[in-house]
């Protein structure tokens, strides 16, 4: 027989013990169906551009979310055509009357996998290997799905889901070009919620429960020169004829002081972060530094990839060293990115950020650049009764460990639309991509014991929040 939940020791209703022993058994004994379903979803080369991989793939993809989301009992299952041409998901579980309704998310599209041959295993095929399951999106974040479905399974199997529940699985994340964000503000009712749970960040270590509370928002432009009407010989015009491909590696250079700060004029980089610290060790074990390599930037780690902003070149369109040819270059391109915290506009940053490489061009080289996306920083209230709840429930499924309060140098545009349209909801962060994890990089992988763990307590955050709001 199900036991009525108890008050914890800062107020808060939870499960008792026995019931939380039950409902974590459950959630082991799911891990198979877990695995194989990662697999199949992992299977999907999911990546939101044409032009790297069939649009096929991303809709096969977002029909086995509409499917499995309609095994599980939701209404409403439909396949949201977006503005930017990409399908997010989403179904509605009705829970009982009276309820608070709380939005699970995730998102079912990926990085491409960058270089296939430095992955030790095919990069859309689900590899388990040293205690980890290895595989693109497999924590960033079709695991967060997986984790969603199992939590929401367990609960089925001890008494229901206690809240009504709203899925939305975004198809066009990874890309930033905000198709769920105009589809959301143009249908505000939809995702409309008490409580939001963006199942896309990830702990600060693994085994260390973590809820994300600051995200940077993100610009993303590409920057092309133009210098001649022609690519010219470098022997009979090189010394003279300007070299779009040289203007292009000044413009880049000027973003980044000596000492390898952000440099974008008109643009503050100074903030500190406050709280949990990231020491410089660690750091250099999480990003793979080389040995004698110094990190960039100056102030606390935290500072600089939580509370400040940080541009990196994405890529460049010139000629690859294998077959290129004595030329001087008469086009050249690339894409920026630029990282804003909380506190700046991103709209305002990348107007900055356009000035600033259009003022920088040498000898008068021509100077275009393009916005392709955008996504506003983001802070959350982490005093609110839903971060209370989130923490009882982190400390019984990490053993007793204490949340910790991270932030995050990545970007997920939808949380700033949401908390724009809902500004009475909570929202929380959590999920899968913990350092190990390597998520956008080769040998991307999801650590089973924490897909176990943050299942389990997302299980029991929805039977405390539940217990608290009636």
């Amino acid at each position: 027989m199900e036991q009525a939940p108890h008050a914890g020791a800062d107020g808060h209703a939870s499960p008792s013990p026995a019931d939380r022993r039950a409902i974590a058994a459950t959630v082991a004994a799911l891990q198979p169906r877990a695995k194989a379903e990662l697999a199949e979803l992992v299977a999907f080369k999911s990546v939101a551009d044409p032009a790297q991989y069939p649009k096929s793939e991303c809709e096969a993809a977002a029909r086995w979310v509409a499917d499995a989301l309609r095994a599980e009992g939701f209404t409403d299952v439909a396949l949201l055509e977006t503005p930017d041409g990409t399908e997010s998901v989403y179904g509605f579980l009705p829970g009982p009357a009276g309820a608070p309704t709380v939005l699970l998310y995730a998102h079912y599209d990926v990085q491409p996998p960058l270089d296939e041959a430095a992955w030790l295993s095919p990069p859309f095929e689900l590899t388990e290997r040293d205690g980890r399951w290895y595989g693109r999106g497999a924590a960033d974040c079709k695991g967060g799905l997986i984790m969603h479905l199992t939590a929401l399974r367990a609960l089925k199997r001890h008494g229901g889901v206690p809240v009504n529940v709203k899925v939305i699985v975004e198809g066009s994340e990874e890309q930033g070009t905000g198709g769920l964000e105009r589809y959301a503000e143009a249908h505000p009712e939809l995702l409309a919620a008490d409580t939001i749970v963006i199942g896309d960040t990830g702990n600060f270590r693994g085994g260390l429960p973590t809820v994300t509370a600051m995200l940077r928002g993100m610009a993303l432009l590409r920057v092309r020169v133009d210098t001649l009407e022609g690519n010219l010989h470098s022997g009979q015009f090189g010394g003279a004829a300007p070299d779009a491909l040289a203007a292009l590696i000044r413009i880049l250079d000027s973003l980044r002081a000596e000492d390898g700060s952000t440099t974008v004029r008109g643009l503050a980089a100074d903030a500190a972060w406050e709280g949990l610290q990231y020491p410089e060790e660690d750091f250099r074990k999480d990003a793979r530094v080389l040995d004698g390599v110094q990190l960039i930037g100056s102030g606390t780690v935290a500072d600089r990839v939580w509370a400040r902003p940080a541009v990196t070149v994405l890529g460049i369109d010139c000629p690859p060293v294998v077959g290129a040819t004595p030329s001087v270059q008469a086009s050249a391109r690339a894409a920026v990115s630029l990282r804003v915290p909380p506190g700046v506009d991103a709209s305002e940053a990348a107007e900055l950020l356009t000035a600033h490489l259009k003022s920088a061009a040498p000898w008068g080289a021509r100077v275009t650049v393009e916005q392709v996306g955008q996504g506003q920083p983001f802070r959350a209230d982490v005093t609110s009764p839903a971060y209370a709840a989130m923490g009882q429930a982190l400390n019984e499924a990490y053993d007793g460990q204490e949340m910790a309060i991270a932030g995050a140098g990545g970007s997920i545009p939808l949380c700033n639309t949401l908390a724009a349209l809902y500004p009475e909801a909570e929202i929380l962060l959590i999920g899968l991509s913990e350092p190990d994890a390597q998520i956008h990089a080769v040998n991307e992988s999801v650590s089973p014991r924490e897909l176990e763990r943050l299942s389990l307590a997302e299980a029991l955050f929805l039977r405390a929040y539940a217990a608290e709001a009636r």
